[in-house]
């Protein structure tokens, strides 16, 4: 007899879990596990630039700055921070656009310059190419366009070239070589 009241007494307690465990929707499949945003081989393919640099003018040995460049946000964004030992500091907000497949970089500096390049990789070649107010002859506005490249000690070239008519015609403007600071001058 006692069992059979343990019985009467358990049932109220199994028909509402299961009747509970009936009336709830069944849980969905979750989702394959998707790519992060940021991930796709094209936000990489400025990576080679993100360090702790000491900057030269190519092929001289006499430092002109130092530049730290980071990748933030999810990888979504290479942030440049440009501190020249004479001269105004500046950097750079670098991302890649999936919807228009091109790379963006804004510039800004303490001496009021701003430029928006834009551009992309290209045969082992970061190129951008912007116009900026004020940088040619006499103070004209000019293109700008920077080759960054890696070479095979670490270093990043940073070429720029100027045209004053419309990209028909491109001189040298500057020219840099970033060394990681792990290399001995």
């Amino acid at each position: 007899m006692r069992d059979m009241a343990a019985i009467f007494c358990a049932l109220p307690l199994l028909t509402l879990a299961s009747s509970a465990g009936l009336s709830q929707t069944p849980t969905a499949t979750p989702p394959a596990a998707q790519r992060p945003p940021c991930a796709s081989i094209e936000h990489r393919q400025f990576d080679f630039w993100v360090g702790d640099w000491d900057v030269y003018p190519t092929g001289k040995d006499a430092q002109v700055a130092t530049s730290k460049i980071e990748r933030l946000y999810g990888g979504c964004v290479i942030r440049e921070n440009w501190m020249p030992l004479k001269g105004a500091p500046g950097g750079s907000i670098n991302s890649y656009d999936g919807a228009d497949k091109i790379w963006r970089q804004t510039w800004a500096d303490a001496g009021n310059s701003w430029v928006e390049f834009k551009g992309g990789f290209a045969d082992g070649a970061m190129v951008l190419t912007g116009s900026w107010r004020g940088s040619g002859a006499k103070g004209t506005d000019a293109l700008t366009r920077m080759t960054y490249t890696k070479d095979m000690s670490g270093a990043v070239r940073q070429f720029g070239e100027q045209s004053s008519d419309g990209g028909k015609t491109w001189s040298a403007s500057f020219d840099f070589n970033y060394r990681p600071k792990s290399i001995v001058k």
